[in-house]
């Protein structure tokens, strides 16, 4: 049997029957408790895994994780865990505001292609409001876009406040305002 194809890091259950085969050397201070391979019973068929503990110093809560991967560090598989909330965060986004619902074409290239345009508009957007600093946040600037599709105006002029853009239209056209 070859290595495994996909990775997995998932957290121990408590209640998981597992038999201890080999304790790995750790350095307990990148926050690894534990580094253990372990064999585990699934289905009749023995898996070996690796089982560590690890320390998150920010947080200092515990946490026991589960991975089929052998080559990389704890500490690096902790920290893909941690990191994967983020990638969580940014599909459940897309999956709000793309709004997919139906698609021009049926075939798989079609729906591709639009989920691919979909995502560039989405990522486009996203850093946009990055780069610029702008308040508002991805929905509301979506909502905005869609309200404003077929104006020509700059995107940046789009998304300032109501009052700075009457301003800066005012301006333009050499006409005051009053407050009254």
């Amino acid at each position: 049997m070859g290595p495994p194809v996909c990775f997995f890091v998932i957290r121990l259950k408590t209640n998981t029957v597992y038999k201890v085969i080999k304790r790995q050397p750790v350095r307990k201070s990148t926050g690894v408790i534990a580094d253990h391979v372990i064999s585990v019973s699934s289905r009749g068929e023995e898996l070996r895994l690796r089982r560590f503990g690890y320390r998150d110093p920010e947080t200092r809560k515990h946490y026991v994780f589960l991975t089929n991967h052998f080559r990389l560090s704890a500490k690096t598989i902790a920290d893909i865990y941690k990191e994967r909330w983020q990638i969580e965060i940014f599909f459940r986004l897309i999956k709000q505001n793309l709004r997919l619902k139906s698609f021009v074409g049926t075939s798989e290239n079609a729906v591709m292609s639009q989920i691919y345009v979909a995502m560039i508009a989405y990522l486009i957007l996203a850093w946009l409001k990055f780069r610029s600093g702008i308040d508002f946040s991805l929905q509301q600037m979506f909502q905005l876009l869609q309200i404003n599709v077929f104006d020509r105006r700059e995107l940046v002029e789009l998304f300032k406040p109501p009052d700075k853009a009457c301003d800066d239209i005012n301006n333009n056209y050499g006409l005051l305002s009053y407050v009254s």
